[in-house]
């Protein structure tokens, strides 16, 4: 791979989209991406004291541990992004417009090139686990959390980093990067530390950092940060929000909505059925159902102005992975109006006529947690490796 540098005292220095690499023994591939929003630095100071406590021990590591800058025109304007967000482009359709040498004409078309390039690089030279953390802040203050696509390693991965986990807001959007990567099998985790300049972001994702290098294997003991100290910081900063909870509501918003969220939210407030959350060229925007608020949008950038969510009790963790492990999940279009999709592997289509009835807390609970809405007819979908991970992950297959 061009680019990359293996010499200790380069590591901590960014070279193009890459800060830095360490190699050792036999082991997993930990890729850490920083900056994927030009205006949440945060994740690169973090990433960079990892590298730099790592590169001076004698067994830094077992396996490969890269940290990767996302959007570099971006940070140095210091704005989400210039013309597209780097972390909604990730589609097949527009990765095989970048390999037919023919990417869209927009400012992020070269940066996901290159990162592309990287990225493949890295995993197709991998033999072992891969796993993919994308590091973020966010526009509100509130405590910091993780989101995942619902597969149980993703699961299994974030219930281990001591923060709240938010399952189904991964599944609202379309084009992010850890669920392009996640459907190939990489093993993911999207870390929002708090608010882009709150003085305690880059300590958030520092912490989070330690303990996930600690679970998959990555790294020796004496080379680690305390991390008893890590687990005890990150449960005094998630507070009283709830471990669990699942998305509810996406509020989507374009460049013409005039949309204006309501001052003074922050992540995990209460809201209510009904409550006027924004405003836009339509008048009030209102909560769907009684839940707490994410990612309120208080920047001038961004194509989602906030999310709903509700707690989840781990008890219905539990019943659905053992539910997903007993392989139960390809009994569900034996439901009445439930056929699967004849084209998706992943995926079931749903008749709402006749199948109303079917809450879709049942597909929930079987990892089917992506929508998408025609008429009476709806798709749900779940990821391809839900129960694990390939033996060897490649980038150069179709995600689907």
């Amino acid at each position: 791979m061009s680019g990359v540098s293996s010499s200790p005292e380069k590591t901590a220095v960014a070279d193009g989209h890459v800060v830095g690499k360490l190699e050792g023994s036999d082991g997993p591939t930990v890729i850490v991406m920083a900056c994927l929003h030009g205006n949440e630095p945060a994740g690169l100071v973090a990433s960079r004291k990892v590298l730099e406590r790592l590169v001076v021990q004698p067994k830094p590591i077992r396996g490969r541990l890269f940290v990767l800058l996302g959007n570099t025109a971006a940070l140095e304007a210091r704005t989400r992004y210039l013309d597209r967000d780097l972390n909604r482009v990730w589609t097949d359709e527009r990765v095989a417009e970048i390999d037919h040498g023919d990417p869209p004409e927009d400012a992020e078309a070269r940066q996901q090139a290159e990162l592309l390039r990287i990225l493949r690089g890295v995993i197709e030279s991998s033999a072992g686990k891969v796993y993919f953390l994308d590091l973020h802040t966010t526009s509100a203050e509130g405590p910091p959390f993780l989101t995942v696509g619902d597969t149980l390693a993703n699961r299994d991965l974030a219930l281990a980093l001591e923060l709240p986990l938010i399952l189904g807001l991964e599944e609202q959007v379309d084009g992010a990067l850890l669920e392009y990567l996640n459907n190939f099998g990489v093993t993911t985790i999207g870390v929002e530390a708090g608010q882009h300049d709150h003085p305690e972001s880059p300590r958030r994702h520092e912490a989070v950092l330690w303990l996930a290098l600690d679970s998959v294997g990555l790294i020796f003991p004496e080379a680690a940060e305390d991390l008893d100290d890590c687990r005890r910081f990150l449960r005094r900063v998630r507070g009283g929000a709830p471990r669990v909870v699942e998305v509810r509501q996406r509020h989507a918003i374009g460049a013409r909505d005039l949309y204006r969220m309501e001052p003074g939210f922050v992540n995990f407030d209460p809201v209510r059925r009904g409550q006027k959350l924004a405003t836009d060229r339509s008048g009030p925007v209102l909560a769907a159902e009684d839940g707490i608020v994410l990612l309120p949008l208080y920047q001038g950038k961004g194509e989602d102005g906030f999310f709903v969510a509700q707690a989840v009790n781990r008890m219905w963790l539990r019943i659905s992975a053992g539910l997903r492990r007993l392989g139960l999940g390809s009994t569900l279009h034996w439901l009445p109006g439930v056929r699967r999709d004849p084209e998706l592997p992943e995926a079931l289509v749903v008749d709402t006529r006749i199948a109303r009835y079917c809450p879709l807390e049942i597909f929930h609970l079987f990892g089917y947690r992506k929508l998408r809405r025609t008429g009476t007819r709806l798709v749900v979908t779940r990821r391809r490796f839900d129960l694990a991970p390939p033996d060897r992950v490649s980038l150069l297959r179709s995600s689907k």
